[in-house]
């Protein structure tokens, strides 16, 4: 953790000041102009500042000004060595300043470089070359000693502070990046978990309805192959429309479902008993009350393919339905009584007790589908 500390770059949102207000922005920049005036100031009102001292001056002052903005750029790509070589070179600047007379821009090139070593390198890198600004700057500046020693702690208390300020600022925009990446995978997580439970729904409804009309389709094309009467043939074509033409109705009420529109769950089995044409019988026991959505769908889903199942594989046998609200779940139990497999058992796609499983799963649920003591047994349990 120590090394971390002392070999750690400042973070390049730091580095770059993001997030900083307005007045801190124009602050910032009173600052660079101060600044650049102080050294404009010292180079061209100083005595020695005529024919080529004058020259020498512009000169000196545009290779501090692009050594200082190479600097900025080369901490922000996190670059040790070049940055080094720059900042010593900037401190070099002031050393020939010194010794050309111009004393004012020597100063203010050593100040600025000892806040700017603190404030955008790494501690291990910025303590020497902040050392060797304020020793350069305190043999110049020719003070009273207190006077000295004051300002240069200043200097240097001052470049930590704007790094400390700079390294929490980019930290909060670090953190609010991964908040906002977190709220839009949060979003599109819930988006594809919704677009997987209208999928999931539609999916559940047309299977449904399409292995009600295979059923009957195909019964009518064994009617056909046999040479049955026109009548028969005809009941089953009859049928297999009206499983068509519920299926849609059960498609708008699914659609519903998803709006959070339901009919009471107690209605819809006594309807879907009654047109499955199935010698079954409903029972609800415990006490009413609504489910949620899910919970409420996965019963009616599951109601639905165990009576399509037992028509198919059972046909004609008695079916018993209870739904029983218990304290913490609610329980779907369809079982039929048994018979003779039917003669369109091997019809279908044999997912539907997969498609019931996995329902049940997503909820926290269960469900149990096996032979009974007389005939087949479906049991859902799912949590409310």
């Amino acid at each position: 953790m120590t090394e971390d500390v002392w070999t750690r770059w400042p973070s390049k949102e730091a580095l770059r000041h993001e997030g900083v207000s307005t007045p801190r922005r124009l602050l910032a920049w009173f600052a660079r102009l101060v600044v650049f005036g102080a050294l404009l100031w010292g180079a061209f009102t100083s005595s020695h500042v005529h024919g080529w001292g004058a020259a020498a001056a512009a000169a000196g002052l545009m290779v501090a000004v692009f050594l200082a903005w190479a600097y900025s750029r080369t901490t922000l790509g996190h670059w040790l060595w070049p940055s080094l070589a720059l900042l010593t070179a900037l401190l070099g600047v002031a050393v020939a300043a010194e010794s050309g007379g111009f004393r004012v821009p020597a100063l203010v090139i050593w100040c600025a470089g000892a806040v700017a070593a603190m404030e955008r390198m790494p501690l291990v890198a910025a303590l020497p070359m902040t050392a060797v600004a304020l020793t350069s700057y305190a043999i110049a500046a020719d003070d009273p000693w207190l006077t000295t020693l004051a300002t240069t702690a200043g200097l240097a208390l001052a470049g930590y502070v704007l790094r400390l300020d700079a390294e929490g600022r980019g930290s909060t925009i670090r953190l609010l990046a991964q908040e906002r990446a977190a709220r839009a995978a949060e979003a599109e997580s819930a988006a594809l978990a919704e677009r997987a439970r209208i999928a999931r729904e539609i999916h559940d409804v047309l299977a449904h309805s399409l292995s009600a009309q295979l059923v009957h389709l195909e019964a009518a094309r064994l009617l056909i192959e046999r040479g049955a009467d026109r009548e028969r043939i005809l009941d089953r074509v009859v049928a297999a429309r009206g499983m068509a033409r519920d299926g849609l109705t059960e498609t708008r009420q699914a659609l519903s479902a998803l709006r959070g529109e339901l009919t009471p769950l107690e209605d819809f089995l006594a309807h879907l008993v009654r047109t499955t044409g199935s010698d079954a019988e409903v029972t609800i026991t415990g006490d009413r009350r609504p489910l949620p959505a899910e919970a409420s769908q996965a019963v009616r889903r599951v109601a639905q393919e165990a009576l399509t199942n037992a028509r198919k594989h059972a046909p004609g046998a008695g079916v018993r339905v209870r739904l029983d609200y218990g304290a913490h779940e609610v329980m779907l139990d369809v079982r039929d009584s048994g018979g003779s497999p039917g003669e369109l058992t091997t019809t279908g796609g044999g997912y539907g007790l997969l498609g019931m499983r996995e329902r049940a799963e997503l909820l926290g649920g269960s469900l149990r589908a096996g032979p009974g003591e007389e005939g087949f047994v479906v049991t859902l349990k799912v949590p409310v």
